[in-house]
């Protein structure tokens, strides 16, 4: 059963289309998955086919009485209420229902043993407003409020106030809250940012046994591997559908461009042969005494054969993307650092004890665990902002570090991108204005105050200084974060050409599978240690 259906749908921002014709249906069941570079225009759609936004033409159709629910969708700033207030808010229809059974119990009760018309009377409401209330699982409400905050990580803030919890907190709320509003038609733009792996792996389970239809704009590659069963691939404001996940998308559209182009080279053959025997016929038809009328016939029968031919445009193969490529430094020694038996307590709370941890030089470590076990603290001791309780940190010798944090870029809000650049990288500006351009940073782009570059814009310009730096050990905290898709495949290509050591902090399971041989896996205070990829520590870790 079709939910939602676009019909040459098209959308129009300063003049210009972001995307234009664009016609798909989503079915019941379906999972789909929607991805394409960073402003493509994938967020947009998602608005319009929920009705945040509308097209500039042709329609979206949703099917009559089906509920939506969409990421976005979360409660204003201001509003004084508790976590465990804004998770109830999607059954706000039963707890009506529930206090009207409260109002008929009072009222029944004042009534006693009076009149026994209006005793029986409310006696009818209360049966049927229960009965609504069972029907409609209302004595359900608390497990699966339960269910969803355990899920996601929410069961220790469910009393805390919303407007105080960090922008991360309330976005894991506004999915919660979507998750338990029972819609037909399930919208998630970017649902793992700022979700640890028990989280992610908890969703990735939910929408497994969703029975309405989702569509997910995600640039974890992973995550789409293990929920999407179809691809919507959005380029140069065209959608095209690829069934299957998302691997299964990059082999298909592979193979797409590749008979795409070898189409293309075909049809420039023909056109080449044609214009030549066009060009032939009428050379003949001239030299001809008289002029040979036949022959201008069939170079002019040509000539509008070639007008009326549907010209295929050169497929791009090869999109622009980040020019990365690490700067070459004398190599450190070989124990870059060692964690001994480091402990670090807040207050009562013991974060971590006795972990143990050796990074030899060019080895590739990621450091795993839920939100809040510890791993960015750790990391600062490696960096030596935050000092052990116990044990001892040491850095090895002649080991220069880079560092790209989540956050980056602190205290350069009202820099340019040029000068922040040239504040890290000592060049002149034309030689600034020519690397910034290698990540994707052209003309008056340099100009922009950082404080007004996205997320993905902000991780480049880090990047970019990085690069530039000379460093042999590379740690990197959640350095996929906010990239598209390309650029993260740019990235990993260029840290498999780094020559020297790598640790990093990462929720990114496919970044993490795809260069790291060795995985520390922090969990309930400890530090447990796994040869292999992610793939590798979490069976290793469930025997």
């Amino acid at each position: 059963m079709m939910i939602c259906g676009m019909n040459s749908v098209g959308k129009m921002y300063g003049g210009s289309w972001v995307f234009q014709g664009l016609s798909a249906e989503v079915k019941s069941g379906e999972r789909i998955g929607l991805v394409g570079v960073n402003g493509c225009g994938k967020t947009t759609l998602l608005k319009s086919i929920a009705g945040v936004e509308q097209v500039d033409e042709g329609t979206i159709s949703i099917q009559k009485g089906a509920r939506i629910g969409y990421l976005a969708q979360v409660p204003e700033r201001g509003e004084e209420l508790t976590v465990y207030e804004v998770l109830q808010r999607p059954f706000r229809s039963l707890l009506q229902i529930e206090e009207g059974i409260q109002e008929v119990t009072a009222e029944m009760g004042r009534l006693g043993d009076g009149d026994p018309d209006q005793l029986e009377r409310l006696m009818g409401k209360y049966e049927r407003l229960q009965h609504r209330f069972e029907e409609d699982g209302g004595y359900q409400i608390e497990a699966q409020v339960a269910q969803v905050a355990n899920g996601l990580g929410l069961t220790p803030l469910l009393e805390q106030t919303y407007h105080r919890l960090s922008g991360g907190e309330k976005t894991k709320v506004g999915l919660a809250t979507v998750l338990l509003s029972r819609p037909q038609l399930l919208l998630l733009d970017e649902p793992t940012n700022h979700l640890d792996l028990h989280a992610i792996e908890w969703l990735e389970g939910y929408i497994a046994q969703f029975t309405g239809a989702v569509v997910i704009v995600s640039h974890d590659r992973y995550f789409l591997d293990r929920t999407v069963t179809q691809i919507w691939d959005m380029e140069d404001g065209e959608l095209i559908t690829y069934r299957g996940n998302y691997s299964t998308f990059v082999k298909a559209k592979e193979e797409f461009l590749y008979n795409q182009f070898a189409a293309y080279v075909e049809q420039e053959k023909k056109i080449k042969k044609m214009k030549e025997t066009i060009k032939r016929l009428k050379e003949w038809a001239n030299r001809a005494n008289p002029p040979n009328a036949g022959m201008h016939r069939r170079a002019k029968s040509m000539e509008k054969a070639l007008e009326r031919m549907v010209k295929l445009n050169r497929p791009v193969r090869d999109r622009k993307k980040m020019g990365l490529a690490f700067g070459k430094e004398e190599r450190s020694g070989k124990e870059v650092f060692i964690l001994d038996e480091v402990g670090k307590q807040f207050g009562e709370r013991t974060l971590f004890y006795d972990v143990n941890l050796r990074v030899q030089f060019q080895e590739r470590i990621a450091l795993v665990g839920e939100n809040g076990a510890g791993k960015s603290t750790l990391l600062k001791m490696i960096l030596g902002e935050v000092g052990p309780d116990v044990g001892e940190v040491r850095v090895g010798s002649r080991v220069k570090m880079g560092y790209l944090s989540q956050l980056g870029l602190e205290g350069y809000d009202h820099e340019t991108v040029l000068s922040a650049f040239r504040d890290q990288v000592p060049v002149d500006e034309g030689k600034a204005r020519q690397l910034l351009a290698q990540f994707l940073f052209h003309g008056y782009a340099v100009f922009r105050r950082v404080k007004e570059l996205s997320g993905g814009e902000r991780m480049r310009l880090r990047l970019a200084q990085l690069m530039h730096q000379e460093v042999n050990t590379l740690v990197l905290d959640e350095p996929t974060n906010h990239l598209d898709i390309d650029s993260r495949e740019v990235l990993e290509e260029a840290l498999t050409e780094f020559p020297g050591t790598i640790f990093a902090i990462s929720h990114d399971r496919y970044f993490i599978n795809k260069l790291f041989a060795k995985v520390y896996w922090l969990e309930e205070g400890t530090c447990t240690r796994f040869e292999g990829n992610y793939d590798d520590a979490k069976q290793k870790r469930a025997e």
